[in-house]
């Protein structure tokens, strides 16, 4: 009796081994290539990242990710409570009632130099959840175009133009005004920046 129990115990054991190797192989390991090799083929770009590269064929950054743009002749992404490191995407944790994010958002709203005339959009004043939110609204773009357009010598329609057909391009299911792809704006105003730009003899 207690041989066949043993020999019960054993078959048990066995069978459920390799039922864990073939569901960890066939989940762990099957399945995530054919998605990947799938993800590859249906849409490249996403696969790998969403990669972004400058007119040199060189990686400046992903469009999923926000970085910091401090100069004038930039577009700002919304602030960050990481510093824009994607190693550490979080918020700050910090209560919304609390002295500390009053204080960043009257900070955040002198640098922009915005008033009672002249408010600053709600996502230029908080931070994304992840503190890498890489949009603005077409309203917080917007509201940072004559600043960029100053800076770079552009006519501000211009840049406005250049605003609102990012925000189209960003559109979800043709509805709503849009977003602004912050990277992607700004390596197009270097483009067209040193198109604009005598190359020196």
């Amino acid at each position: 009796m207690t041989s066949s129990i043993m020999n019960d115990s054993r078959e048990n054991l066995a069978a459920s081994l390799r039922t864990a190797l073939a569901t960890i192989v066939l989940c762990g390991g099957l399945y995530p290539l054919f998605i990947f090799g799938f993800a590859r083929f249906a849409t490249p770009e996403s696969a790998s990242g969403s990669m972004l590269r400058d007119r040199t064929g060189k990686i400046v950054g992903s469009r999923l990710v926000a970085q910091d743009f401090t100069q004038p002749g930039y577009f700002r992404p919304r602030p960050s409570a990481v510093k824009y490191n994607a190693a550490g995407a979080g918020g700050s944790n910090l209560s919304p009632a609390g002295p500390e994010i009053r204080e960043r958002a009257v900070k955040t709203v002198a640098d922009f130099g915005a008033d009672a005339q002249r408010p600053l959009p709600a996502d230029l004043a908080a931070a994304s959840g992840s503190g890498l939110d890489p949009v603005i609204s077409l309203k917080a773009a917007l509201f940072q175009a004559q600043r960029v357009a100053s800076a770079r010598g552009f006519a501000l329609a211009d840049v406005e133009a250049m605003v609102s057909r990012h925000a189209e391009r960003e559109k979800i299911f043709w509805i709503g005004e849009g977003v602004v792809n912050v990277l992607a704006l700004n390596m197009e105003l270097d483009a067209l920046q040193n198109k604009n730009t005598p190359s020196r003899p």
